[in-house]
């Protein structure tokens, strides 16, 4: 790495990872993928499909389908992370612009605070119901949900200031524990239903293909746009692979692996709950609430707790905080970004987010991947059909170099993001585009991709260089 770095662009937590500190194997990136994909989040997109009138298998095959499908861009946005040692923001330079790439950053951190207020609403929701059991009266208590979640806030909070590596000590330990729960549901609510043969037997309430597809293919968006945010942002943890193969094999046994068998889970525990209860409960910390064995319940809760800390801050603050210090590296710090990451996640009230599971899936998850569908277009079609994987990292921390473009913005980048943002959200304002709406990512992927490939044709901004 040149020490002829621009101030503005570069600090320690966005330089390249030197070779002797890519230590991650297989199991780490494995490890990585269960304990993030085994939370909450995932369960209540299994329920929310249930909930909506799928059958148990219908859900699960949704889920395996869309994890498959996220898993490709997720090991071509990795290749450059673990090629290069560098995290995402300063990766999407190469195509955006050593100042354009501001603006898929901060969208890609947008979407992570949101992720991020989601998870702590969860984890206050837990809290609140531990302390309801161990003290009844706190049920009367109006304002106890709030004094919760900013509890648990505070608590990420101070996860944050502690460094990513201990993110890496949490990985190790909270999906034991959210397996233990999920496990512990299964068993609770099945023998209460009795057995797996009345909760599986439901049958789902489509009646035609029709109204089935109506339904599937806005849900296999959502799944997909699931974890669209890490898609883009997955170098920020394959910048420490100690190979390509360690990083895809680790990322190809722990993700769709880890989602599909989490999601039965919740499949199963939410059609349950529709045979005891005669609703769909797609709320595990209602349900818990719900137990008759108070100190099961408590042990539950705390296990949850602590997984949903674990996968929020390695899944929703390790890349804003990344994005934010990109914005000034000279100000913001990862601790500053996280902490910057932390109000907007309150900022963004994930109370009304989690209000149903059409919010949760067809608003929320579904909106968002019109917007990070686009930027990993960009990103990918410039990195193999543009570069053809070479990078200047040199360049990639410097004003005046072959990523400079125009004032340091590429603006046939935001050009193409553009289009392919529109041509993907127009489905909410045009009901007789819906249909885009709810290929949200997909459309927004391609078009996005084949615009930038178009405007780049035949330019000379693509001067590559080799890596470090």
């Amino acid at each position: 790495m040149s020490s002829s770095h621009d101030l503005s662009l570069y600090n320690e937590d966005l330089a390249p990872v030197p070779l002797d500190r890519r230590t991650w194997g297989t199991y780490n990136y494995a490890s990585l993928w269960v304990g993030m994909s085994v939370c909450i989040p995932t369960y209540m997109l299994a329920s929310g499909l249930i909930a909506g009138g799928m059958s148990w298998w219908q859900a699960i095959m949704t889920i395996l389908l869309g994890n498959v499908v996220v898993l490709v861009p997720m090991l071509l946005n990795a290749h450059a992370g673990t090629r290069y040692g560098i995290p995402f923001p300063v990766f999407v330079r190469a195509s955006f612009g050593v100042r354009g790439a501001n603006v898929p950053a901060l969208l890609r951190a947008l979407v992570a605070c949101g992720w991020f207020g989601i998870q702590t609403w969860i984890g206050g929701g837990a809290i609140n119901s531990m302390i309801q059991i161990l003290s009844p009266a706190w049920k009367t208590f109006g304002g106890g949900v709030w004094i919760c979640f900013f509890a648990f806030w505070a608590l990420n909070m101070a996860v944050i200031w502690k460094g990513i590596e201990t993110i890496r000590l949490l990985e190790g330990i909270a999906a034991p524990f959210m397996i233990c729960v999920g496990l512990l549901l299964l068993w609770w609510v099945t023998s209460k239903a009795g057995g797996f043969g009345p909760v599986l037997s439901t049958p789902g309430k489509f009646q035609t293909t029709a109204a089935f597809m109506q339904f599937f293919i806005p849900s296999l968006t959502g799944m997909v746009g699931f974890w669209a945010t890490v898609a883009l942002n997955i170098p920020d943890f394959t910048r420490y692979a100690e190979s390509q193969k360690a990083q895809m094999l680790g990322q190809a046994l722990g993700l769709p692996a880890a989602m599909t068998l989490y999601a039965f889970i919740g499949v199963a525990v939410t059609s349950a709950s529709v045979v005891l209860f005669g609703e769909a409960v797609w709320d595990p910390v209602a349900l818990l609430g719900r137990f008759n064995q108070p100190v099961v319940a408590f042990i539950a809760l705390i296990a949850l707790l602590i997984a949903t800390l674990n996968t929020n801050v390695a899944a929703n603050v390790v890349s804003p905080s990344n994005d934010f210090a990109n914005l000034n590296p000279r100000l913001i710090s990862f601790r500053t970004g996280g902490l910057i990451t932390g109000v907007a996640g309150v900022a963004l009230m994930p109370w009304k987010l989690l209000g149903d599971y059409s919010a949760y899936i067809f608003g929320w998850l579904v909106g968002y991947s019109g917007l990070l569908g686009p930027i990993a277009g960009v990103m990918i079609f410039d990195y193999f059909l543009v570069r053809k994987r070479e990078l200047n990292v040199d360049d990639l921390y410097r004003r005046g170099g072959i990523y400079e473009y125009s004032g340091g913005v590429n603006y046939r980048a935001i050009a193409a993001l553009a289009v392919g943002i529109i041509v993907a959200l127009v489905g909410l304002a045009a009901p007789a585009l819906r249909f885009l709406y709810d290929y949200a990512w997909f459309v927004g992927f391609f078009v996005s991709g084949a615009s930038y490939l178009a405007l780049m044709w035949n330019t000379s901004n693509h001067t590559v260089g080799k890596p470090i």
